[in-house]
């Protein structure tokens, strides 16, 4: 199914609602990896706060968002590699979509739009097949490099997937 969306650059007038949508895309990804405990810190407006810190990140980052029918779905966002040793460039830091949008085309639209062809790198949830899936298509592979990151204060287990 495809579902017709427009992405476009974030603007600081999405924060509130980047906010919202990127607290229920992180209980949709993170509720079987993370504690009750931990998921009832996500606060939308913690997230709005940060949204608008990384709108005036500069011409080096690149974040998006879709939107359907003048609602925010999902977004993703882009820059230099941010890792000591990284083995590209350039790294695609995350990218999220809502549940119901999985499936429509969405994600790529989100992921064409923040990376560019060529040399990438990326972390994801060890334990996150459809992400996995995603990546694969596109090209990642993992490259043998894994990491205990803290999401709300729980470690998660992520991996390095990277493309040449």
């Amino acid at each position: 199914m495809n579902t017709t969306a427009v992405v476009r650059p974030v603007t600081e007038t999405d924060a509130d609602s980047l906010g919202r949508v990127h607290a229920a895309c992180w209980h949709e990804t993170y509720d079987h990896l993370l504690s009750k405990a931990a998921l009832a810190q996500l606060h939308p407006e913690r997230f709005a706060a940060m949204w608008r810190r990384f709108t005036s990140q500069g011409p080096d980052f690149r974040q998006v968002v879709a939107e359907v029918d003048g609602e925010i779905v999902g977004f993703a966002g882009s820059g230099p590699g941010r890792d000591e040793g990284k083995p590209t460039p350039h790294q695609l830091y995350f990218i999220y979509l809502l549940d119901a949008y999985h499936g429509t085309g969405i994600g790529q639209q989100l992921f064409d739009a923040v990376v560019d062809v060529g040399p990438t790198y990326l972390w994801v949830a060890a334990d996150n097949p459809r992400a996995h899936r995603f990546y694969t298509r596109n090209g990642y592979r993992p490259d043998g490099v894994e990491k205990n990151e803290e999401i709300l204060g729980e470690p998660v287990h992520e991996v390095r997937l990277v493309r040449e």
